[in-house]
């Protein structure tokens, strides 16, 4: 349960400690915050809402997998806002065991993403590949295992944190590998300035309804970063779109578009207005 007496800001991840999340919640906030890890992105969801956690921070997109679609989902599902938004580079490490060489290495355990983003290294070592629920977790289960023909794929601070030893960094395919996160809190954010703002909503299923829902903001010159689109539960080929757009939803073009929207949007939900990350 939150400590009323205590300072310290709870943000709640998925994965065990050591994970990217937790890399970029510190990179993000600070070293002062009280990382908590949680299974699953549900989880994350739900401590935040309850209040056991002040904040969530969670994966939405990455630059070579694309959208983390059970995060749009969560956010469609719970009353939780955006209050704000980081990138990771994601830099893969191949982890081992003390005294573990890379030429005693077998098979490689991890998340099937990291897996597929260093294929091509893993094929030239020639070693068989185990997908893991969790990075980290493959990292925390080696170390118990005390395997001496396996290793793992996770961040640097995974090794730090279970006291492993990183073979080779750097071991992903193309170094192109961002991913970028959303700060979940109960309560929103009035921010001003250099603002994006997130939104999601659904249309009548009828011609050019989405081409109109766009003319709202590109009559208005305004800049779409993300537009994502989720099947609606219960509604055969129907969809909810999630948009983001480079303004506010307090003043000026982005408040003007919103109303416009509002007109022909059978739902029409602002998910937060926040500081943009470049």
């Amino acid at each position: 349960m939150e400590r009323a007496s205590s300072l310290v800001n709870r943000v709640g991840f998925q994965g065990e400690h050591g994970a990217y999340s937790e890399l970029a919640a510190r990179a993000a906030l600070g070293t002062e915050i009280e990382t908590i890890p949680h299974r699953t992105f549900d989880e994350v969801f739900e401590e935040v809402q309850t209040g056991n956690d002040h904040h969530g921070l969670v994966p939405i997109e990455n630059s070579l997998a694309g959208s983390i679609h059970r995060n749009y989902d969560l956010l469609q599902r719970h009353k939780l806002w955006i209050v704000g938004e980081t990138q990771l580079r994601v830099e893969h490490c191949l982890i081992a065991a003390p005294g573990v060489a890379l030429t005693d290495v077998r098979i490689v355990r991890s998340h099937p993403q990291a897996l597929a983003q260093c294929e091509g290294t893993l094929r030239k070592l020639g070693v068989e590949t185990e997908a893991a629920y969790d990075t980290a977790g493959s990292v925390r289960d080696l170390r118990d295992s005390r395997a001496r023909d396996a290793a793992a794929i996770a961040s640097k601070l995974a090794a730090e944190v279970y006291d492993m030893n990183i073979l080779e960094q750097g071991i992903e395919d193309d170094p192109n590998n961002f991913t970028r996160f959303l700060l979940l809190a109960r309560e929103p954010l009035v921010a001003s300035g250099d603002v994006k703002t997130s939104i999601v909503f659904a249309l009548h299923n009828l011609p050019a309804a989405l081409f109109r829902a766009m003319a709202c903001f590109a009559l208005r010159d305004i800049d779409l970063t993300k537009i994502e689109s989720r099947p609606i539960p219960g509604s055969q080929w129907q969809y909810h779109f999630y948009l983001d757009f480079i303004g506010s939803q307090y003043e000026g073009a982005g408040q003007l578009a919103l109303q416009h929207l509002g007109e022909m949007a059978t739902e029409l939900r602002v998910l937060g207005t926040y500081p943009r990350k470049t």
